[in-house]
């Protein structure tokens, strides 16, 4: 069996920092949702979401106090992958370093496997 704590999705302090600023707009929780649907350029793509509470299957990871959860079917296509937040002359996003992505699309916001 695989050891869970290495594979679990997880965020940067700079994609925390943006979620606790979006929640803290919304008057949410601090609680943002990575799943993954079919279709984008590549074959899957990211979806991202502020939640309300975890569902009682998600799987949650949680860094400078604010969750990310992850739906056990989206699990197994993100096992390991890292969100990030990142702002440069293109715009400002959510990205993620996904080690299953065999593909890309310049978008950054789908993948195949």
């Amino acid at each position: 069996m695989a050891d869970t704590l290495t594979q679990t999705p997880s965020l940067t302090p700079a994609a925390a920092a943006r979620v606790a600023m979006i929640a803290s707009k919304q008057t949410k929780p601090a609680i943002l949702r990575l799943s993954v649907e079919g279709g984008g350029c590549s074959g899957f793509q990211y979806k991202f979401e502020m939640a309300d509470a975890p569902e009682a299957d998600d799987l949650v990871s949680e860094t400078d106090g604010v969750k990310l959860v992850v739906d056990p079917v989206s699990l197994d296509l993100l096992e390991g992958s890292v969100v990030d937040y990142v702002e440069n002359l293109g715009g400002a996003a959510f990205r993620v370093e996904n080690p299953n992505a065999a593909a890309g699309c310049g978008c950054g916001s789908s993948f195949g496997i």
